[in-house]
């Protein structure tokens, strides 16, 4: 096995900032009118050797026009280089262009209306889904797509032996170099891209030969999930069995990919980031338990069930990692605040149920029957397969304008540096997340209901 690379780089805080306490958040509010130049244009991270191409200067200063068709965002959002106010409406930057400021007990505006075509962009990469509520982003930058895509096939055949030969066209068709460079577009250097993109191809290595494509099934997922996770979480022993412990970490493709993607991480990572990442891992399995129980019962969940699993069987470790990919960190205390929370969880849930919108022709035809929040709802409540989809489409939008109500809300409430820039790495993930799928027409095509 080739040496691994040298880890990142990490920005660390100010001593001071691992000491926020609640009178540091009771004052923040008090502090807002003095934040402008704090919370307005970050320094640029350092950038090391080997990186592709630098990273865009101020991200925070970029503003996307949306394009013509797709939903604009709330009027009220203020504008762009207005100073204070612009950050007490929400954060600002790629992705984030529609954070409004709502404080808490504001009535949330009505959502644009979901009609026929609207929210329709139809492109070269693939066309979206027509009514969803979501924010264009530039096309990731190619340079970068290029060399995070050599890179991770370099790992997953060189380093973790993670698929055959006959696996090569699926995995080249996921395209995850662009995914996570769109998703990322703060990470300083290729290395800090790495990060999160050898966890996404671990996952999805453990959903497909453990859960699903790839000789998943139910039957004995909870031994094989636990086993995996002590890749991530390692087994304290005695010392007669820390050596078949340590072996059987590289007993199969998943278990090996999850050792490896969490050895770099934890070297790039303070230790409460990487124990953030254990615990959303925790919740991404037990997701995995509770569909797994499902298909042995053959039952169909009630649709707030299938919403309450889908908020643990999410996307929610991928903007968990945001500040550590970004090459800062979110303080443990101010992460784990119930408003920062709320944020994430939402974050994870929206972008989700785009995975089972853009997914769900490909499950359709898929052998066996695939729970998705569309068939769900037509099962439960006895409407037709368009109206189950145009519902979840509005189920999308609803939890997508909470999402941002909840991050507007919690960037004014929160005017800390850290925090502005953590809901952006999260907000630009969301919108990465749904250019992905839209874009991704190797694995992905629309349902002919409009």
């Amino acid at each position: 096995m080739p040496p691994p690379e040298l880890p990142p780089p990490r920005s660390r805080l100010p001593e001071a900032a691992s000491r926020f306490g609640a009178h540091v958040l009771a004052e923040a509010a008090a502090r807002a009118r003095d934040i402008g130049a704090a919370a307005g244009v970050l320094p640029r991270p350092p950038m090391v050797s080997g990186a592709a191409a630098p990273v865009p200067a101020t991200p925070s200063a970029v503003v996307l026009a949306p394009s013509a068709g797709v939903p604009a965002p709330s009027s009220s959002a203020p504008a762009p280089g207005a100073g204070p106010g612009r950050v007490l409406g929400g954060p600002t930057g790629l992705g984030t262009a529609s954070l409004r400021m709502l404080r808490r007990g504001d009535a949330l505006p009505a959502p644009p209306a979901v009609t026929a075509g609207a929210g329709a962009e139809a492109g070269a990469q693939g066309k979206a889904i027509p009514g969803l509520y979501y924010h264009p982003i530039p096309e990731p930058d190619p340079v970068r797509v290029e060399e995070v895509s050599r890179r991770i096939k370099a790992w997953a055949l060189d380093e973790v032996s993670l698929y055959p030969d006959d696996w090569e066209e699926e995995f080249d068709g996921f395209s995850v170099g662009r995914y996570m460079v769109g998703c990322h577009p703060d990470a300083p250097t290729i290395d800090h891209l790495m990060l999160a993109t050898r966890l996404m191809v671990a996952e999805n290595a453990v959903d497909d030969c453990y859960c699903e494509d790839h000789g998943g099934s139910p039957d004995g997922l909870g031994e094989r999930l636990l086993l995996a996770h002590t890749a991530l979480d390692a087994l304290h022993t005695t010392a007669e069995y820390q050596p078949q412990w340590a072996k059987s970490l590289h007993a199969d493709a998943p278990r090996r990919a999850y050792r490896s993607a969490m050895e770099y991480f934890v070297r790039a990572a303070g230790p409460s980031q990487a124990d953030r990442l254990r615990h959303d891992m925790a919740r991404l399995h037990m997701g995995y338990l509770a569909e797994a129980a499902w298909a042995q019962m053959d039952h169909i969940p009630e649709v707030w069930e299938y919403l309450a699993m889908r908020q643990f069987n999410n996307f929610r470790p991928c903007p968990t990692i945001t500040d550590t990919v970004g090459g800062y960190e979110l303080p443990a205390d101010l992460h784990a605040q119930p408003a920062m929370q709320e944020v994430i969880a939402l974050a994870g849930n929206a972008t989700t149920i785009v995975n089972d919108l853009y997914s769900y022709t490909k499950e359709l035809d898929a052998p066996g029957r695939h729970l998705n929040l569309p068939v769900v709802i037509s099962e439960r409540e006895g409407v037709s397969d368009r109206d189950a989809y145009l519902k979840s489409v509005e189920i999308h939008n609803e939890l997508m304008h909470d999402f941002e109500t909840a991050a507007a809300s919690l960037a004014a409430e929160y005017p800390v540096p850290s925090v502005q820039r953590f809901l952006r790495g999260v907000a630009a993930w969301v919108d990465g997340n749904h250019h992905w799928h839209q874009s991704n027409t190797y694995r992905y095509s629309l349902p002919d209901f409009w």
